[in-house]
């Protein structure tokens, strides 16, 4: 008897009661018939009837799989232990709230199939999406691409089908600042990207705000790049260098021209205040690493599992 190769479909959830069910009748049709397949969701401490709808699926379809939070951990927790937990030879990952199209599965999975371990997704330019987000989501690549040694597609997404050899290696990872499509990229095997329109939300609004996506981005930059780090001793050493030469200046007017008097109040809470500006904005960059330190230090577990079926 032949034993079909298992496909796990991981779903991270947080306040998504409305899109569940229609949601899961759309992914059980993408997965081809040659694999067996098991879906697991996890509930990141939703507060509405998430856990709920998941519980309701589960009782007519026992390849369902569920872990519930004990409270909001965040989508890259989520993510993380979806693979911790899942037992596919490949492993996709997508969203709940339908911009994740799952009917790109099974071309997803026919280049897994030609021998790529990762699979991974780019978001095409969304016309609907505000000015203000385009810009900001094309800086952040443009400024971890420059900063790290790791590169990332602009516009991938945490929607990607990844091996088995793949999740293993992430699974070994215990950081407790996830970005996890920088470890994918790390990771550094085989993969191939597919370009893909996101649908539109059927139902809720997004769960990240500006304020999220600014907290994401600084903890993707700083897990992967130590430049900040190196542009504070860059700039400290510029100008140290800079107030150094203004200093003999000014000695050498005093002593050449007595009666050249240096003065400019202005001038001086200018200096005063760019002198400050620069050195709070070291201290900050330092200040967020040595917060990375912190929290590595402490281990503490990733995530709580309040409950589970698997």
């Amino acid at each position: 008897m032949i034993t079909k190769t298992l496909i796990s479909l991981v779903v991270p959830v947080y306040n998504e009661e409305g899109n569940i069910l229609p949601f899961f009748k759309e992914l059980e049709k993408v997965v081809p018939s040659k694999y067996c397949v098991e879906y697991i969701f996890i509930d990141d401490g939703s507060t509405d009837l998430t856990l709920a709808k998941i519980k309701q699926i589960r009782a007519k379809n026992k390849l369902v799989k569920y872990i519930s939070f004990t409270r909001n951990f965040g989508h890259q927790y989520a993510l993380k232990a979806g693979l911790d937990f899942a037992k596919g030879s490949g492993v996709v990952s997508l969203d709940g709230d339908f911009q994740h199209p799952p009917a790109l599965i099974p071309k997803m999975i026919k280049k897994w199939e030609e021998g790529y371990k990762i699979v991974y997704t780019k978001r095409l330019p969304d016309n609907t999406a505000s000015l203000l987000k385009t810009l900001t989501s094309n800086f952040f690549y443009h400024v971890i691409n420059s900063l790290s040694e790791t590169k990332i597609d602009v516009g991938s997404a945490d929607f990607r089908l990844l091996d088995r050899l793949v999740v293993d290696a992430l699974k070994q990872s215990t950081e407790s600042t996830l970005f996890l499509r920088g470890l994918v990229s790390w990771t550094g095997y085989p993969a191939y990207g597919i370009d893909y329109a996101p649908d539109k939300r059927a139902w809720g609004q997004s769960k990240y705000s500006y304020g999220r996506m600014m907290h994401f981005a600084l903890d993707a930059i700083t897990s992967f790049s130590t430049v900040p780090l190196r542009f504070a001793t860059i700039i400290g050493f510029f100008m140290s260098l800079f107030s150094g030469m203004y200093g003999l200046y000014a000695v050498i007017v005093f002593l050449t021209n007595r009666s050249s008097v240096i003065i400019g109040w202005p001038s001086v809470i200018i200096s005063v205040l760019f002198i400050g500006g620069l050195q709070l904005l070291i201290l900050g960059i330092i200040g967020e690493y040595i917060g990375k330190i912190y929290l590595e230090a402490k281990r503490r577990p990733l995530y709580l599992i309040k409950e589970h079926n698997l």
